[in-house]
């Protein structure tokens, strides 16, 4: 990929300290770095590894109550960033080095229309007038393979999908032409048909237009579509650092190796049991937001005790809000909710303490679903208390037994604060909190998303030992099909809030599928680089993605049992 072979990038040495406890810590310890023009190199390691830290430095920026030492060297086009005054680095951010962030959503600023952002940057640095900005943002969004490229920008971030967003912010990034892009985990939070486009196009316009990446990730399979040289850290250390071709063939280092392993793990397929009552079934339901458009269309299917059904589909299919029914939180327009043969009641208002225990959730994201400013003993003990009434040394005794049962040591984490947690450990209080109601059925909602490979290996492990453990019922929903593979033992595929496909794991991944669950199957990324660029030359870019998906009709469902 790399076009040129002078360098644009050369960070020497670099270390980055932290703040915490009164004194200042090491974060990162002496990593060396070299970029060349057109080049992309991917920065990979589990979560703590320092890799947005380093990227942020390669701007000369760093984040609050963190400082670069004195004897830390970054060289940006034979410019000293760590010398620079604060002037001359900012006049580089935005025009010469640009960022492109996780959350495109979070980025934007939801007052202000897509082409006044974009058009910022080049009126602030005088490199176009408004109109032209406005003309060559346009190009960039056709680049980009974004709909209606001519009117697209006139709406407001909240007005288009995740996908359009996370591309809008790549064109806002190229606008300046920068030399160096920062990606920090630009599609970590999208759904694989999604995630696909967004891949391409980014790749496109980075040889396009010969600019240098750093590509942040812990997605190994979307680093090797991605980058043509790749380094891997730890703890704030690099581990080791080759071509993508070589990493993935030859890695040197066991850490690199546990990396390419991590996937390893799956749970032995279930089968239903003969002539049993489903404990969960969901019946031709039909549901809605307020007076809005129909969400959910005529959804049944059954989920047997002891057993993992794992729901997926692209954003918008329906997922989250077929598990809001089934909690109660969402009152269905039609059909009804069966727990053990019996109606639930549709409003979780309605129903008494018993039929509120038997159904827990756990939530995506453990940083929004746990209150930074309450104890660890209080969030799990809160629903024990409630549930089962436990008071005093019983309930101390109750919240030790459920930290036990998540590998968590209670004499060190009964005291501690959410913030004070990785996100691995927020994700296993999340679990132990669910565990508190003692229910019989669980909803896992995208549990693993947000967490690294090695992290998500384990929670998905710990989920499979206390789903045997306690007899325990999962709905796993989640838009990864590495996981489902792992832990599921029937899945169900919606798309439009319909079912288009359901049964046993075996079965769902052996043709002949639906077209939409083979456009799922195709379009997770593989450990292989050529993988993207095959996939395109054989469908198109117009057969591949969200692209594919919107030509793909919800019907002839296929249910199997």
């Amino acid at each position: 990929m790399a076009k040129e072979k002078d360098v644009l990038l050369k960070i020497r040495n670099l270390k980055i300290q932290g703040y915490s406890d009164e004194k200042w810590v090491d974060i990162i310890k002496g990593v060396d770095l070299t970029l060349h023009r057109g080049e992309v190199m991917g920065l990979i390691g589990e979560s703590g590894a320092g890799k947005s830290t380093i990227g942020a430095a390669a701007m000369g920026y760093a984040r609050d109550g963190t400082r670069i030492t004195e004897d830390s060297s970054i060289e940006f086009d034979g410019m000293e960033l760590t010398t620079a005054t604060e002037s001359e680095r900012r006049a580089l951010r935005g025009h010469r080095i640009a960022y492109v962030a996780q959350s495109a959503a979070a980025s934007f600023n939801p007052a202000h229309k897509i082409i006044d952002q974009h058009t910022e940057g080049p009126l602030q640095y005088r490199l176009k007038k408004r109109m032209e900005a406005q003309e060559d943002a346009m190009d960039l969004y056709e680049r980009l393979r974004l709909p209606n490229p001519k009117e697209i920008g006139f709406r407001y971030p909240h007005q288009v999908s995740g996908g359009q967003l996370q591309r809008a912010m790549t064109a806002m990034a190229m606008s300046c032409r920068p030399d160096l892009i920062i990606f920090d985990e630009p599609t970590t939070a999208l759904d694989v048909t999604t995630q696909i486009e967004v891949l391409a196009a980014i790749r496109d316009i980075v040889e396009q237009f010969n600019t240098a990446a750093l590509y942040i990730t812990h997605d190994l399979a979307v680093v090797a579509q991605m980058a043509d040289t790749i380094k891997v850290l730890l703890k704030g250390s690099e581990v080791e650092e080759a071509s993508t071709e070589e990493m993935l063939s030859n890695p040197k280092e066991d850490y690199t190796k546990s990396l390419w392993a991590v996937r390893s793990f799956e749970s032995p397929q279930r089968y239903r049991p003969k002539d049993a009552t489903p404990l969960i079934s969901v019946r031709n339901v039909d549901a809605a937001y307020t007076a809005g458009p129909k969400i959910l269309d005529n959804v049944s299917f059954d989920i047997y005790e002891g057993m993992t059904v794992a729901v997926v589909g692209e954003s918008g299919s329906g997922k989250s809000t077929t598990a809001r029914v089934i909690t109660g939180l969402l009152p269905p327009q039609k059909g009804e909710v069966l727990f053990k043969g019996e109606p639930f009641p549709p409003d979780y208002r309605q129903r008494n303490k018993e039929q509120l225990r038997q159904c827990q959730m756990i939530y995506q994201m453990a940083d929004t679903a746990l209150n930074p400013k309450v104890r660890i003993s209080e969030i799990i003990g809160r629903p024990a208390q409630f549930y089962s009434g436990l008071r005093g040394t019983a309930l101390k005794a109750r919240v030790d037994e459920l930290l036990d049962l998540i590998e968590l040591d209670p004499a060190k984490y009964y005291n501690r604060y959410p913030p004070e947690l990785s996100g691995g450990q927020k994700q296993r209080i999340g679990i132990a909190r669910a565990l508190a109601a003692e229910p019989s059925f669980i909803v896992c909602d995208e549990v693993t998303s947000a967490l690294d490979q090695l992290v998500a290996e384990g929670i998905l492990r710990l989920l499979d030992r206390l789903q045997n453990e306690l007899n325990l019922a999962y709905m796993f929903i989640t838009h990864d099909l590495a996981t489902v593979r792992s832990i599921a033992d029937e899945v169900i595929v919606m798309q439009h809030g319909k079912v288009v496909e359901q049964g046993p794991k075996d079965e769902m991944f052996t043709p002949p599928h639906h077209p939409y669950t083979d456009l799922l199957l195709s379009s997770v990324p593989e450990m292989d680089p050529n993988w993207l660029t095959t996939l395109l030359e054989e469908r198109g870019i117009d057969n591949v993605g969200d692209a594919a998906a919107a030509k793909i009709d919800p019907k002839d469902a296929k249910i199997v049992h």
